[in-house]
């Protein structure tokens, strides 16, 4: 987060209890990958606090290396693919789960491409103006940042769910803003930011618990 490892470890405690709150309202195992997302961004932000802690000088450098790559592996690794294959999981029908495969599959590439990129180069770690940034020299790249948002962004603009659109509208605004602002943390602030645009994910579990599970019925 741009501010603390104390903003982290609040802020990873308060998604946390989102989290918690937003698995109470599964109905569905399609549901399970979509709904974890909230806890899992509480993980990503409470591994950060590690980074801010070793940039402080708290915790040796060996440990701020190893969260801040804990942190790549999620950011760039992980999320391209967990978010659109979540979102084609959650889909009713057999066709809306069709047309989510190319995001998918996109994701998946993204995945293995970073992984590679991880392994292969190292990952600078440093603070810069309150805010943690990040640099490997396979993933810094205007294509790679693209292709990321088309993944994530375009898999939930893609959903016949609203809130699933409202969810990629904030994504995308706040990348916007973060780019307009902090362009050098990104990676950083963007997941800090959308991690709490978690709340929306909860709203809406919370406010179809009751006629969600009607929707899986006779669909294929």
């Amino acid at each position: 987060m741009c501010f603390s490892a104390t903003a982290n470890f609040v802020g990873s405690g308060v998604l946390g209890a989102l989290g918690v709150a937003t698995m109470l309202h599964v109905k569905h195992r399609r549901e399970l990958m979509f709904a974890s997302l909230p806890l899992l961004f509480a993980l990503h932000q409470f591994t950060e606090g590690f980074v801010w802690l070793g940039a402080n000088g708290i915790l040796s450098p060996a440990v701020e290396h190893g969260a801040g790559a804990a942190f790549m592996l999620y950011a760039q690794g992980l999320l391209p693919a967990l978010i659109p294959l979540s979102v084609m999981l959650f889909e009713r029908t057999a066709k809306r789960r069709r047309m989510m495969l190319p995001f998918v599959i996109l994701g998946f590439g993204l995945t293995l491409y970073t992984l590679w990129a991880l392994a292969a180069f190292p990952t600078q770690v440093l603070e810069q103006q309150h805010s943690i940034v990040y640099i490997n020299q396979a993933t810094n790249y205007t294509t790679v940042a693209v292709l990321y948002v088309i993944a994530t962004c375009g898999s939930l603009f893609a959903s016949e769910n609203l809130d699933m659109i409202l969810f990629g509208t904030a994504n995308v605004v706040i990348l916007l803003i973060v780019m307009a602002v902090k362009r050098y943390a990104f990676t950083s602030v963007w997941c800090a930011y959308a991690a709490v645009a978690s709340v929306i994910i909860l709203a809406y579990f919370w406010r179809s618990r009751k006629v969600r599970p009607l929707q899986y019925v006779g669909q294929i």
